[in-house]
């Protein structure tokens, strides 16, 4: 039976930039704990070939950014190829799915008749399926079907993703671990500074984010909103982006502020001037900044189309349809709360990140699949098969 720390391990991702989103970050926050784990796990990817954007992390040494060459829509790559072919580890783990990185890692790992796991971040979503439907079905054709059947484990962030996977009809083994919240060391010197009601929205303008929906339910509430703020963080297609400018400026709305992209320090002090944070999404395999509001006391709603039915059963937010409806209801609800009361939900919220969602205990998990893979023994209790 080998040790886990005579091991090594590589994870791959396609895009790894700082603006590639949730999918990068949580992968350099597990990678990041796994390595503090003493399990020692390198992040293989491509250099960002935007000119605008970096590379996510400090410039670890377990960070293999190789020199940006994907070509076509599927990002084929002569470097990630050299790089596997010229390198050998214990156990592969590849993040999303359809692009070159994510198929010749598992390819490569049958070739050298190592174990792989594969972690589709939500892209078995029949949502994120029916997007693009025929290219994709054109791609598992071709390698992604057997890519995904004979990996040796899936890595689902909640249950909700395991019951889709299962419902494409594939057997192998599932692991449902949420993805982790890093704990910086100055998140206990931000404090809540709510000056103003102010709901907010963080994340990728994207259509099915549904900020057209937080807008236009916002504008319902007419005059109750006159001494508060909707305050929107985030970039996205710069077309989009113009168009949910523009609807603000249609429906008459003049405390609606487009805030941009913020990250690091700046995004938890800003989340922390908020009353509550809305994650008003179509769907979301998980939602990283539902753990990075609650960390700072700021209460949540997220729509049913996310796993967090727990704002609702630990009392710290709202987990409720996205409709403009319900979206406009909860926001009066949330006006009408004391400071204290908001502060109880936000102490809640904390508490809950630490106790589940914290990068060791997460990374902890992680490792312990890597070894059950490895060495087989008892199967973990958040494995299933």
């Amino acid at each position: 039976m080998k040790k886990i720390y005579n091991m090594k391990f590589l994870q791959t991702i396609a895009g790894f930039g700082a603006k590639s989103g949730g999918t990068s970050t949580c992968t350099y926050d597990l990678v990041t704990a796994l390595n503090q784990l003493n399990c020692q796990t390198d992040i293989l990817t491509l250099e960002p070939n935007d000119p605008t954007d970096c590379l996510m992390g400090g410039g670890e040494q377990w960070i293999k950014a190789l020199p940006y060459d994907g070509k076509t829509p599927f990002g084929y790559s002569h470097n990630i190829v050299h790089y596997l072919n010229m390198t050998d580890y214990d156990l592969y783990h590849t993040n999303g799915l359809w692009m070159y990185c994510n198929h010749i890692t598992a390819s490569i790992a049958r070739r050298k008749g190592k174990p792989y796991v594969i972690t589709p971040h939500g892209m078995l979503y029949p949502q994120a399926l029916a997007r693009s439907a025929w290219k994709k079905k054109l791609m598992m054709h071709l390698c992604f079907d057997k890519d995904i059947r004979e990996a040796n484990c899936i890595h689902a962030t909640c249950m909700q993703e395991m019951k889709y996977y299962r419902d494409l009809g594939y057997k192998n083994p599932v692991a449902v671990i949420a993805n982790p919240m890093p704990l910086p060391d100055y998140i206990d010197d931000i404090k809540p500074e709510r000056s103003k009601k102010r709901i907010g929205f963080l994340g990728r303008l994207h259509p099915r984010k549904n900020v057209k929906g937080l807008i236009e339910a916002w504008a319902s509430l007419g005059k109750a909103t006159q001494n508060a703020e909707l305050y929107i963080m985030g970039k996205g297609d710069e077309s989009y982006e113009a168009y949910l400018r523009d609807l603000v400026t249609t429906l008459g709305l003049p405390n609606v502020v487009f805030a941009g992209f913020v990250s690091g320090r700046e995004k938890f002090e800003k989340l922390a001037t908020l009353t509550a944070l809305f994650v008003p999404s179509d769907f979301e395999n998980f939602g990283m900044i539902i753990t990075e509001a609650l960390i700072v006391k700021t209460p949540v709603m997220a729509s049913l189309g996310t796993p967090w039915e727990e704002l609702n059963t630990r009392h710290c937010g709202w987990w409720v349809n996205n409709d403009i409806h319900t979206l406009a209801q909860t926001m009066e609800e949330v006006f009408s709360l004391s400071d204290k009361e908001l502060l109880a939900m936000g102490e809640r919220g904390k508490q809950l990140v630490i106790e589940k969602y914290s990068s060791v205990q997460v990374a902890t998990q992680m490792k312990h699949l890597y070894e059950w893979i490895l060495n087989g023994g008892e199967k973990p209790d958040f494995v299933y098969e």
